[in-house]
Parts: C-alpha cells; sequence; structure tokens
C-alpha cells in the first residue's frame, strides 16, 4: 500500500534580508502552519506585502488535524483552496455514537438543503498545507524555509524579530507581527505571556491505518466497545484509504510503549474483526488542553491559531477556529496598514475571537468531561445517559461525544449596529452569513461566493425600476462613502431572474431560500462584513444609518469612543 511521501521545500538565503540596520517589513508572520498559511494568504489578497518564517521545510508530519468544518470550507474557498481541499477530502455529515455495539445517537450537520459545502470532510493535515503553500507561492508570499526564530521584541511602533538561519543569524523588523507557531509556541513562551485553563489527565493513541474498508464515510465513536472494553474509540475515513482510529488509553499509560508497532497492531487488529491487510502510516500517544491566553491582541503582536487558543481533539474546533482567526484578523489588519481604519479596530479581533475561543473552549470542556469522566459521579451520569438513550429519546440528547465545530455568533462585537428594525431568523448582527443557491448573469452559482473577501451592502428589490431609483439614491451617497475611503459593494437581490443593468451586480434567489434565512422582503439591506458576518440590517435603506454603520464596522466609532474616553479622563484629572 502507497503512503504519503512528504516534500521538501527549498531553501533560501537571507542575504537580501541582512543588513546593518534591520531592515523592516510591514507584516511579518511567524509559523507555516494552516493558520500562518491561511493568514499569509489572506494578506495578499488583500495586497498586502508578507513574508513568512518556518523553521521546518515540510508539511506536518502525521495526519493531525484531519477535520474541517462548513465555515472552515467556506473560508478555504475565499483563499482560494476549498475546491482542491473538499476534492482531495473525505466528505461526511452524519456521526454515530455506539455503546458496545448498539448505536445510541446520530447526527446530521447539514439537516436543510441549500449549501454548498457539505457539513465536515476529513482530510490529513499535510495535504492541507500542500495546498496552502501551492496558494502562497502563486500569490507571491514570501516564504521562508527553515528559518528559526530565536528571539521577539515589541517596539512601541512594532517588532523586532531574530532568526538564525544555516547562513547566519540576523534581525528583521516588522510593522505587524502575527504569531502562528503552534501550542508550544516559542514565542509566547520566551515573551512570558500567560496561557491559562485546565489540562486533562488522559492519554489517546492515534493510529493513522492504510486499509480497504467498506465501512462509510461517517464519523464512528464508540464508548465501551468490546474490542477495547472500559475506553472510547473513533474512527473516520481520510483520503487514499487512510483510517484514522483515535483509542482512549487511559493516564497511567506508558507513552513510549504504547506507541510501539508492537502494541498498536494487535489493537488494530481487535477493532477490524477480520484479517484484512492495513498498514500503520503514523502514530502518536497525545494528551489535551483547553486553555487560553488573557488576551490575543500585544501591542503590534497578533496571535492566532493554537497559539493562542488550544482545546481538545473532539469537536474538531483546533484548525477550524484558526481559521476563523485569520479570517477575523486579516481584514481589518488590511484596512489598518493601508490607513481606512484605525489601529484600535484590532483590539475588536482581540475580544471577538477570545469570546469565540471562550466558546469553544466551553464546549470542548462538556464533551471532555462526558467522554473521560474525572469522578465517579459524572462517570455515574455518562453511564447512566448511555444507556438511557438505548431505548429513550429524551436521553440521547445528553449524550456528548464531541458537539463539533460551529461558527461563533459574535452578537456582541462593538463593530455590530443592534437591530432598530424587527427580523427573525437566525441572520442577527454578528452572525457568519449563511449560504444559498443563487443565480448571477444566467449561471447557478452561491451567494457566499459573489462576497469575497469585500465590504458587501445586500439590497432586496421586486422589480429592475426599483434598483435604478434605489441606485440612484446610492450614488448621491458616493461622495460621502468615499470620504470616508471605505468601499462598499453594492449587490442587488432579486426575487425572479431578468434583465438587470449592466453597471450593477445582481443575483436572482433562485429558490427563495436568501430571503427565508435573512427575512428579508423588498427594501431589506443587510451589511456585510468582509469575513462574512452580518454587520447590520434594514428594512429600508437610509443613507445616515449605512454611514453610521460602516463607521461602526471599521473602527472609527471604537476611536472616536477612546478618544472622548481619553477627554473624560483629563478633564477629571
Amino acid at each position: 500500500m502507497a503512503t504519503y511521501q512528504y516534500p521538501t521545500f527549498p531553501y533560501r538565503a537571507p542575504h537580501d534580508l541582512m543588513a546593518d540596520a534591520p531592515r523592516r517589513r510591514p507584516l511579518v508572520i511567524i509559523g507555516a502552519g494552516p493558520v500562518g498559511l491561511a493568514a499569509a494568504i489572506d494578506a495578499r489578497q488583500h495586497g498586502l506585502d508578507v513574508i513568512v518564517f518556518d523553521e521546518d521545510d515540510s508539511v506536518s508530519f502525521g495526519s493531525r488535524a484531519v477535520c474541517y468544518a462548513k465555515r472552515a470550507l467556506e473560508i478555504l474557498d475565499r483563499l482560494g483552496v476549498g475546491e482542491e481541499v473538499v476534492n482531495k477530502g473525505v466528505s461526511w455529515n452524519v456521526g454515530r455514537t455506539f455503546l458496545r455495539e448498539e448505536e445510541v445517537y446520530r447526527f446530521n450537520l447539514v439537516p436543510d438543503a441549500g449549501h454548498k459545502r457539505p457539513g465536515m470532510i476529513n482530510l490529513q493535515q499535510y495535504h492541507l498545507e500542500e495546498a496552502l503553500v501551492r496558494r502562497a507561492e502563486a500569490l507571491g508570499v514570501d516564504l521562508r524555509w527553515k528559518y528559526q526564530v530565536t528571539g521577539v521584541t515589541p517596539l512601541e511602533d512594532g517588532a523586532r524579530v531574530s532568526l538564525e538561519t544555516p547562513d547566519g543569524a540576523f534581525d528583521i523588523e516588522a510593522d505587524w507581527l502575527i504569531v502562528a507557531d503552534g501550542a508550544r509556541s516559542n514565542v509566547r513562551r520566551q515573551l512570558g505571556l500567560d496561557i491559562e485553563g485546565h489540562v486533562f489527565k488522559d492519554r489517546f493513541l492515534i493510529a493513522d491505518v492504510v486499509m480497504k474498508a467498506d465501512f462509510p464515510a461517517e464519523r464512528w465513536f464508540w464508548f465501551d466497545p468490546p474490542f477495547h472494553p472500559n475506553q472510547s474509540v473513533l474512527l473516520h475515513k481520510q483520503s487514499d484509504n487512510v483510517w484514522r482510529i483515535d483509542f482512549q488509553l487511559g493516564w497511567d499509560a506508558d507513552p513510549e510503549e504504547e506507541k510501539k508497532p508492537e502494541n498498536i497492531l494487535p489493537r488494530v487488529k481487535a477493532m477490524l474483526g477480520d484479517e484484512r491487510e492495513f498498514e500503520l502510516e503514523w502514530a502518536s500517544i497525545y494528551t489535551f488542553q483547553c486553555r487560553r491566553m488573557t488576551q490575543f491582541r500585544h501591542g503590534h503582536l497578533l496571535f492566532a491559531g493554537d497559539a493562542a487558543h488550544q482545546v481538545s481533539p473532539f469537536g474538531a474546533r483546533g484548525a477550524n477556529s484558526g481559521f476563523q482567526d485569520t479570517d477575523d484578523l486579516i481584514w481589518k489588519l488590511a484596512l489598518v496598514i493601508k490607513g481606512l481604519a484605525p489601529a484600535v479596530l484590532l483590539d475588536s479581533y482581540d475580544t471577538d475571537r477570545v469570546y469565540a475561543a471562550d466558546e469553544n473552549i466551553r464546549n470542548s470542556t462538556r464533551s471532555t468531561d462526558f467522554i473521560t469522566p474525572k469522578s465517579a459521579v459524572s462517570k455515574l451520569f455518562r453511564n447512566a445517559a448511555l444507556e438511557l438513550a438505548r431505548s429513550q429519546p429524551f436521553a440521547r440528547k445528553l449524550v456528548n461525544s464531541g458537539r463539533l465545530s460551529m461558527p461563533s455568533f459574535l452578537v456582541n462585537s462593538a463593530l455590530n449596529t443592534p437591530d432598530t428594525d424587527v427580523f427573525a431568523g437566525d441572520m442577527v448582527p454578528g452572525a457568519p452569513l449563511d449560504d444559498a443557491p443563487v443565480r448571477m448573469a444566467g449561471q447557478d452559482t452561491w451567494l457566499l461566493d459573489q462576497l469575497g473577501n469585500r465590504i458587501v451592502l445586500l439590497a432586496f428589490v421586486d422589480r429592475i425600476e426599483a434598483i435604478g431609483g434605489a441606485l440612484a439614491e446610492l450614488q448621491a451617497q458616493s461622495a460621502a462613502l468615499a470620504a470616508q475611503a471605505i468601499p462598499v459593494e453594492v449587490i442587488w437581490v432579486m426575487a425572479h431572474a431578468g434583465a438587470t443593468p449592466a453597471d450593477s451586480v445582481t443575483l436572482h434567489d433562485r429558490d427563495g431560500l436568501m430571503a427565508q434565512r435573512l427575512d428579508a422582503r423588498p427594501g431589506s439591506v443587510y451589511l456585510i462584513r468582509p469575513d462574512q458576518h452580518v454587520a447590520a440590517r434594514w428594512r429600508t435603506f437610509d443613507p445616515g444609518r449605512l454611514q453610521a454603520a460602516l463607521r461602526r464596522a471599521t473602527g472609527h466609532e471604537m476611536a472616536h469612543s477612546a478618544a472622548s474616553r481619553r477627554v473624560g479622563e483629563t478633564v477629571t484629572e
């Protein structure tokens, strides 16, 4: 059976970066894992120059992060690798939980139709990283392999990064520094920045097995299976006939012994229950923790992904939340670097993503406590819930084998404009926008694909004549919008296909799902952020409200409030 061949990326000597005085770059990223690469790609798509340093020269070893949720796939679409990743990965929506050999719970991640992407795909992290590296190179990201960061010094207007390479050591300065060097972040440790939370005392074995099996592409989780009694087991199908198996071992297990093939192979054979051939591709022992940094922004240093927060693997929140970090961060950073928004806008990255991290940690902790109860009482509750779930539908809702990654509804974000009109449904300010099938220029497409990574105003109209009147009203406000230097793309949404003005972008709500999910009717307008979260919505267009919402969504209101507070404090003194 064929196994994965790890690529080696070329090292480039740092002669162009060495100088008597450190050279300065607008944006430096530490770490070329999925989160660092995503940040770099997004930055280039916003027109930023970016350089990435990584101490290795290949992709991650082993499958590692394997589950990517619909929201992450939608972000990867905007980064230009979504199609490749989905085509290579194994799509699935159904998860099944068993007590011994009896199914007690089942879920479907996409119960309703009208979404481009599946609820989840499984794909080894090394495949994802290869796709991201190719995309980054195509966009002109300056990728530097075998560059070890030996120190970071925060500056008032940036940061100094010390590096060691095969051709010598040097320093470089950054206006802005994104730290994405993983859970064991050397930068975070070197700076003495805190990270707080809970470490769970349990050990799990990952075994990546290459085999041809007829199991369906579903997530299977067993409590107390006969082939691994008194513990839990998780099974996922990956690409290239690789199956990921996680065996719970208990805290007292010896990691070095458990990693030996002679101890892994009997476990796998007992699970398969037959004589089929398989090959062990990779194995690892892991423990896990649920914790985060107190702050993700430290001046001009911005922490993202596992460097900022960690969760247990149950629920697939690690890489998924990391992609949401960069999706939130980069558009804000681009506005700041281009002088279109105040630096205080980046405080909203800290507050919004800390809020999301806390939500993920709560859900991850609940899943982990259910899977690995730490007291006699919690174990009694867990076992009772599992037994009742065999026959009682109400108890199935209590079974928690890892509630899967869901995007955060940033309802408390300082960038939101609170509702003043009445709407039904879930698309409140702060919500990640739902996808829907649409038609554009006579072709079937998807709503989220047409939004891109820019600020968009979705305007619902009922007839072509209405576009003309509304367009004239918007154009009358163009000078005011231009004065704020905040570009806004207007997209018209009509219920029925027909002729549209050549100089406007018009979508036709093919199946009526846009209007249904957004509770929209003719006259309704939605302001959408570049990360495709709802910023504001109204039943009728009002230029004054739009300008105020734009100021709020781009941090100008935050800056005004901060300045007012400083004036007040001065007067008080």
